[in-house]
């Protein structure tokens, strides 16, 4: 195998995979720059005391949302270093917001950039890490909380397109 070339796709073509079965980074270099933005959402099931202990600032631990909330950025910019053939793409926006619901807490992030790659994973990893972090705020009033739903909900840019679960 010339390590100058790329690797051979696998026999399925898949992209991530060798024809040998083993995974690699696919190499991104001859791909256009272009605006890319990708949203993901994700729920945290909470009990009713849960629930109202977030809408009375009463969470033990302090300001459980806004400690989600900057969980869920710094996670954006750690992407890369969690999923392993995640590539490291210049990060221009990113938001998530919570909204605390009656059985719970609705997560959404949107993540933007102007790179050659796509940022579905930075979206995602924002709503898992700000869902953990929320788990790790309420547990002393909801041992029992429970993270759900985590999917991408939108994307923009790039070769394949626009898509959204709407």
């Amino acid at each position: 195998m010339n390590p100058d070339l790329p690797p051979a796709p696998s026999p399925g073509g898949l992209t991530h995979v060798r024809a040998d079965g083993s995974a690699h980074m696919v190499d991104v270099s001859a791909k256009p720059v272009t605006v890319r933005e990708a949203s993901a959402a994700g729920r945290v099931l909470l009990s009713a005391a849960a629930v109202a202990a977030l809408r009375a600032g009463t969470v033990p631990k302090g300001d459980a949302l806004a400690v989600a909330r900057i969980a869920g950025l710094q996670a954006v910019k750690r992407t890369p270093e969690l999923v392993p053939l995640a590539h490291p793409v210049a990060v221009h926006a990113a938001s998530v917001d919570l909204t605390v619901a009656d059985d719970g807490v609705d997560l959404c992030a949107t993540v933007r950039t102007a790179d050659r790659t796509g940022i579905e994973m930075e979206a995602l990893t924002a709503v898992a890490v700000a869902a953990l972090a929320l788990v790790d705020m309420v547990k002393a009033v909801d041992r029992h909380a429970r993270i759900t739903d985590i999917r991408v909900t939108a994307k923009s840019g790039g070769r394949s397109g626009d898509w959204s679960e709407r």
